[in-house]
This record gives C-alpha cells, sequence and structure tokens, in this order.
C-alpha cells in the first residue's frame, strides 16, 4: 500500500490546539518557547493577547504542533510526504531534512519576512474552473493579481494589492462568482513577495540540509524535492503558488491509495475533490541515453582541413553553438564577462572585438558619464561590426539609475548587454528587450537587442527563458514607450535568447555548482521551449570555475553552447586595475580566494569570492557584518573595537566617515537615506561599514602597494587553477597575458583534450 503524510498550513490554526501533546513533549515545547521568546503553551492554549492569528506567531506554532503530532505516530511509514505551502516544513522535517529546532528556526525566520510584507490581501476563488479564472485575470484591470494556490478544481485562492483583491470582490459578487476574502496582511504566494524570498534565500545560506529519508512532493514545481534544491525550493516557495492540485495528480499517477492528514482534516477533503475531478499525472520513464558522448558528437564536427594549423583552428572553432556564433558574429563560442569598474576594460573590449571575440565592458560602479566616454570610444576603435557588448548590473537601490543606462545603451544602439545580480526581469530589461523586435519581410520576429542573463538560480533562468512579463510589457505599453506591435512580439519570444549559467564565481556569487546547476537548467530550457514553442532556439552557456582548458572541455561535453570567463582576463595587460593588484592575483593558487559581505548589499549578507593571499580585506569585511549583526547602534560597540576599526581599517574617524556618507547622498539628491540614517542607528551603522567596501574596492585600482592589505579584489579560484596551468611558460608573467590569445589558447588546447586535434601537434 503506498500512502502518504499530509500537513496542513496556515489557516488550520486554533486556540486550544496542542492540548493533548504539550504534557507529553514538556523538552521540545520549552526548547521552542526558548528560541522563540514567548511562552508557546501560553499562546496556542489561552491566546491572551490575541496574536495566534498573526503569521509571525501562526507559523511557529502551528509548525510545532504538526511535528509534535507527527511525533505520535513514529510508526507510520509513509511513502511519500507533502504540506500546504508551511506544512511542507513539517514534510521535510519528517523526511529528516533538518531536526526540529532548525525547522522552528527556518520557520520563524520565514514568518517574520513575510509578517513584514504588507499592502497585500488575498481572497479564495469558489466554483470557477482554472481557465475561466485565468482568462478572467487577463484583463487589464486585474493584471496586478497572481494565483496563489491551486487546491482544487473548484478553490482557487488569488493575492495582489489589497485594492485590487477589494475590487475583485465587488466585481466577481456582482457577477454571481463566490468568492471570499481572506483575512491576512499581505499577497502570500505571489510576485509581491519577492523582496521576502530574496531575503529568505540569503537567510538559508547559512544552513545545510541532509538527505531525504523519505520523498517529499515540491509546493513550487508539483513534483518530488532533490537533495540538491531544498534551499532554492524554500525561498521560491514563499513567492510561487502553491501547485496542490498538480502534487496530488502526481500522487494519483504514482499509486498513492491512502492519504494521511495531521492536524486537520482541510486537506483531506481537498484531496477527496482532485481525486474525483482530476485525471492522475503519469511521469514517463526516463530514457537511458549516454549523454557524454551524444554531446561530444553533437558538439565536435569532423575535420577536413589538409593544413594542421587549419585543423586546429577548426576544431577549436566547432566547439559549442555554430547559431551562437553566427548571431554575435564571433569567431569561437567563448566570451570575457564583464568585470565591476571597468576591470573588463574598454581596451580589452576593443582587442576582443579586432580579434572576432565577444567581451563585455565592466559598467558596474561607473558613473553614466563615464559608461557613455568609454561607448564612444569603442565605437570610434570597432567600426567594422566587430562583436561587443555593455554589462547591465541590477541596481536593488536605484531602479532609475538601471533604467537611465537602458536609455544610455539604447542611445548609441548597443545590441548586446549582459544582465548581472539579477533576481527577476525587471522594468529597464524588457524596454531594452522589446525595442529591438521587429519583423521581416516574411513577418518573422527579428531581436536586435540581444540579453545575455547571467544566472545562478533556476527559477531566475525560468524567468529569463520565458516570454517579458505581461505586466511590465502594459506598463511600458501605456507610458508609450513600446509599440502595440511590440508588445504583441514579446508573447512569441523569450526574455533571453542565451542563459549564461554562473556556478561558484569571483565576486557576488550564490556558490553554485555546475555539475548540478547546468542540467537543472538544461532541463527547465527543454520543458519551457515546447511550453511556449519557440521558433528559435535558446542557448545555454556556462561560467564559474572556467580557467582552463579541462573546465572548457568539460563545459561542451555537458552540451553548452558556450563558455564565459571571468577572473582568468583580470591578470592580463588590458585589465583595468592596478599592477599592484595583477602582481597579487598572478601568484594565487586554487585555495587563495574568501567570501566576505558584499557591499552594495551589505545588510543583507550578500556574498562575493574575492582575494585572501596576501590582504586583510576579506578577514575585515566579516568582521564588520559580525559587528553589525551584533550591535543596533555604533554607540554600543566597545571602545577598544571602534578604535581598531578608525585605526586599522577606515584610517580615519568614524565621524569624518559619516560626514562624507551623508556630502555623498546630499549631492546625489538621496536626502531621504541620510534622514532615514539619522532616524534609524542600525541604517546608519550599515551606511559607515559600507564605506569601507567602497573605500578599499577604490583602493585596488590604485597603484599603492603600502595599503594592499586593505585591497578588496573579487575574483574567484579560476584564476589560480589558470596561474597553474601556465606556471613555466611566458604565460606565467601577466606581462605577457592577453585576452584574445588566452582565450584562443584555451579552446585550442580544449579541443585537444575532446580529441580533435592529435596532441604532438600542440605548439
Amino acid at each position: 500500500m503506498r500512502k502518504v503524510i499530509m500537513f496542513p498550513g496556515q489557516g488550520s490554526q486554533y486556540r486550544g490546539m496542542g492540548k493533548d501533546l504539550f504534557k507529553s513533549y514538556k523538552n521540545e515545547v520549552i526548547q521552542a518557547s526558548n528560541i522563540l521568546g514567548y511562552d508557546l503553551e501560553e499562546l496556542c492554549l489561552k491566546d491572551p493577547n490575541r496574536e495566534l492569528s498573526k503569521t509571525q506567531f501562526t507559523q511557529p506554532a502551528l509548525y510545532v504542533v504538526n511535528a509534535l503530532s507527527h511525533y505520535q505516530k513514529r510508526d507510520i511509514n509513509p511513502k511519500y510526504l507533502i504540506g500546504h505551502s508551511l506544512g511542507e516544513y513539517n514534510a521535510l522535517l519528517a523526511a529528516e531534512a533538518f531536526d526540529f529546532l532548525t525547522g522552528l528556526k527556518l520557520v520563524k525566520k520565514r514568518g517574520e519576512l513575510m509578517a513584514e510584507a504588507s499592502g497585500g490581501g488575498m481572497a479564495a476563488v469558489l466554483g470557477l474552473n482554472i481557465n475561466e479564472l485565468q482568462r478572467k485575470l487577463e484583463d487589464e484591470k486585474y493584471n496586478q493579481i497572481d494565483i496563489a494556490n491551486f487546491n482544487t478544481p473548484s478553490q482557487i485562492v488569488i493575492a495582489g494589492p489589497q485594492n485590487v483583491i477589494n475590487r475583485a470582490v465587488k466585481d466577481f459578487d456582482k457577477q454571481n462568482i463566490k468568492i471570499i476574502p481572506l483575512f491576512v496582511t499581505a499577497a502570500f504566494h505571489s510576485r509581491y513577495m519577492k523582496p521576502a524570498a530574496e531575503n529568505f534565500s540569503f537567510f538559508l545560506k547559512d544552513y545545510k540540509f541532509s538527505s531525504l529519508k523519505t520523498t517529499v512532493i515540491s509546493n513550487v514545481t508539483g513534483l518530488p524535492y532533490q537533495d540538491h534544491n531544498i534551499s532554492e525550493l524554500l525561498s521560491q516557495q514563499i513567492c510561487s503558488p502553491v501547485q496542490w492540485i498538480n502534487m496530488i495528480r502526481l500522487l494519483m499517477g504514482k499509486g498513492v491509495t491512502e492519504y494521511q492528514e495531521v492536524n486537520s482534516v482541510i486537506l483531506a477533503k481537498m484531496v477527496s475533490e482532485i481525486k474525483n475531478n482530476c485525471t492522475p499525472i503519469i511521469e514517463e520513464p526516463e530514457r537511458p541515453e549516454n549523454k557524454f558522448y551524444s554531446n561530444l558528437d553533437k558538439q565536435i564536427s569532423p575535420i577536413t582541413e589538409q593544413n594542421q594549423y587549419k585543423k586546429e583552428s577548426s576544431s577549436s572553432i566547432q566547439l559549442g553553438s555554430s547559431d551562437f556564433r553566427e548571431v554575435y558574429g564571433v569567431k569561437y563560442s567563448y566570451v570575457v564577462g564583464a568585470m565591476y569598474r571597468g576591470i573588463a576594460s574598454k581596451e580589452l573590449i576593443i582587442l576582443m572585438g579586432k580579434s572576432n571575440m565577444l567581451a563585455f565592458l565592466g559598467t558596474g560602479g561607473l558613473s553614466l558619464e563615464e559608461i557613455e566616454e568609454n561607448i564612444k570610444f569603442i565605437q570610434q576603435k570597432l567600426k567594422q561590426r566587430e562583436p561587443y557588448g555593455m554589462n547591465l548590473l541590477h541596481n536593488l537601490i536605484d531602479p532609475v539609475a538601471e533604467m537611465n543606462e537602458v536609455k544610455l545603451y539604447l542611445k548609441y544602439k548597443i545590441r548586446n548587454i549582459e544582465a548581472s545580480a539579477f533576481m527577476q526581469v525587471t522594468l529597464p530589461l524588457v524596454y531594452f528587450r522589446l525595442k529591438g523586435l521587429e519583423r521581416d519581410d516574411d513577418g518573422n520576429i527579428i531581436c536586435k537587442n540581444r540579453i545575455m542573463a547571467k544566472v545562478s538560480r533556476p527559477e531566475v533562468a525560468e524567468e529569463f527563458m520565458s516570454p517579458a512579463p505581461k505586466r511590465i510589457v502594459n506598463r511600458l505599453l501605456e507610458e508609450g514607450l513600446i509599440t502595440e506591435e511590440q508588445a504583441m512580439m514579446s508573447k512569441e519570444v523569450p526574455m533571453c535568447h542565451d542563459i549564461c549559467v554562473e556556478a561558484d564565481s569571483g565576486g557576488h556569487t550564490d556558490g553554485g555548482v555546475a555539475m548540478v546547476l547546468f542540467p537543472s537548467i538544461q532541463s527547465l530550457k527543454t520543458d519551457l521551449e515546447k511550453k511556449f514553442l519557440y521558433r528559435e532556439s535558446i542557448r545555454i552557456g556556462l561560467a564559474g570555475g572556467i580557467g582552463t582548458p579541462q573546465a572548457v572541455a568539460c563545459a561542451f561535453v555537458m552540451g553548452a553552447d558556450f563558455v564565459l570567463t571571468g577572473s582568468i582576463n583580470q591578470c592580463t595587460v588590458e585589465a583595468g586595475i592596478s599592477d599592484v593588484s595583477k602582481e597579487l592575483l598572478q601568484d594565487i593558487n586554487v585555495q587563495d580566494t574568501d567570501y566576505a559581505p558584499a557591499g552594495d548589499m551589505f545588510e543583507i549578507g550578500a556574498k562575493v569570492q574575492v582575494l585572501k593571499k596576501g590582504v586583510l580585506f576579506p578577514a575585515r569585511a566579516n568582521k564588520l557584518y559580525a559587528l553589525y549583526r551584533q550591535y543596533n547602534s555604533l554607540e554600543e560597540i566597545p571602545e577598544k573595537t571602534i578604535l581598531q576599526l578608525e585605526k586599522s581599517y577606515f584610517k580615519k574617524s568614524l565621524n569624518s566617515i559619516w560626514k562624507e556618507t551623508q556630502t555623498y547622498f546630499t549631492n546625489r539628491g538621496k536626502h531621504a537615506i541620510i534622514e532615514e540614517a539619522e532616524q534609524n542607528s542600525k541604517k546608519k551603522m550599515a551606511l559607515v561599514f559600507r564605506w569601507y567596501f567602497g573605500y578599499s574596492s577604490k583602493l585596488s585600482f590604485q597603484a599603492n602597494a603600502d595599503e594592499k592589505v586593505n585591497f578588496q579584489i573579487h575574483t574567484g579560484p579560476a584564476l589560480g587553477a589558470f596561474n597553474q596551468w601556465v606556471k613555466g611558460t611566458e604565460l606565467e608573467s601577466w606581462k605577457n597575458r592577453h585576452s584574445n590569445i588566452i582565450g584562443a589558447k584555451m579552446m585550442k588546447e580544449a579541443a585537444i583534450i575532446l580529441g580533435n586535434i592529435p596532441k604532438e601537434n600542440n605548439n
């Protein structure tokens, strides 16, 4: 008999829950109360302050009661475990992904983040099937509403801004459609929870999960969890609809005959309706294929030239996607990615362009005026349609600046941009993409403006591989920024035809593993191409850890359409960084990098990978973040520590740093930031500490060897691997390194590794 145990989510709580459990599990209740900071038993049984219905209290309380209810029935041996929204944490607990107290800490944080969201509402629509409801929501007046829960064929929950939900309730009532407003304070499981999801994602970085002992079906995908994607799915769950119908349909297809619910009867009723009205989902068995050799055959074409030099050149040229090379007008399926503050300099871009190789200017940290001067210089030198592009770094704090940068690119007819650090598709990105849509004489869509999206998460890749979000397209249309025709064409093409999967890399990193991340996004690409019936295939490239020909060869064997390198190019003649920094980088090995807080996302704990050997920056940056977490203001920090910061880290007083910070934001018209910091001591401390990150970054561009201990240099272990590969050759010295020569040599050596060029003929 195939059995599933189900755990309910928020909405199933009631005063008095757990009454028969707390006496039997006193230690667990005491431990939970200590973590939560309040008497959990009193909250559940008496609720004296009427807090049990508040999200930040509901979720931990329900998690504990669900867990204790399950502990009473440990003899049950289910084949599958599922939970509705919050209940999924209990399913993962039962599958031993984490222990009881770890799960409680996760749920506590989740509840706090979701409670911080406001201004949204939810409502349950009854008796209207999914297709009818989706057609109604496509109406312009409802385009701010998302489906939050696919509960049953006749019960679907919607979410959105409270005023829009209120309007929908009135409109649906007039149409005799039964709709029930839910008593919540935010639009859970919708696009409006993405900030909470992102913050939760950073929080989860501190946790490692155990292998699942029992199969758990995900709310997000409706498919089983994999050991490697627990963290990703838990963060994504906050802003994704609950696919309850498909979860049950999948279990039906797997032959589940018994559905047992813990601590409620709500889910059992939903299951009954789904079983009576829906067909099972039958998964096709996987076909045994030798992907290694099929990808080799696909990527490497036979060599017919007689001249050995031509053989070598042709073999390396044929690696990767011919479509990629044709679209970008390049010799190799090889790209040099952007590096912060012009490390990927205009000189580097021009050198690569004249070699018929693609590189992106590192615009992050440059002013709009500096970017414009760089564009003018590049366009003066590259007049024969040579390939080049510009980076667009997501501006989390100032979306207006992001839009201004896109407008600059459109002004100068920049056709290629590399989108970096985006957690979702933004309006400026959609504007750039859609402004380049045209039809040829045969009516086919031409995408003149190309976006190469660097992604390290499947949910972000999905956004970029899908058509532009309708809500953003409509807004651009309303503002007269695009035409009706461009809006219509946007439905037929993805946001990007080129996705660069970024594994663990220098700079901002999620620490992804290429062998895990790349195949999952390849599979996602296949699904989305089938779903949207694109005429042109999406190309998937790989970046992060590409520092040797062996790594390049592995990427192409995995099926990469192109490879992108970063760190290995910052230690070249053309790189826009100081010679002192290049000397430091030239000698590193694979273990000589470390993770530090990201200055631009300091408060939320985002990480960058930086140079460790010969500098103190990572240790000092992590100390600043630890102080930020420990104290609520600069005044709380011990005087001895303050003196150390001023003498060794900042080389000036905290007061002078604060004055500089005030001047900086005032000159840019951002008075609100200063006013907020004056009222919020924690915010002020963050701004003062963030000064150090700007200071240390600037130092690395200056030729001052006396200050090198404070250098902040973004780099990854790929450079260490490259240094070992070229040791004893003329490329050992950075003064002999050029990005175009490195790229050509990497591709040629990769072709040798893959067997297309006899090793003895390698010169």
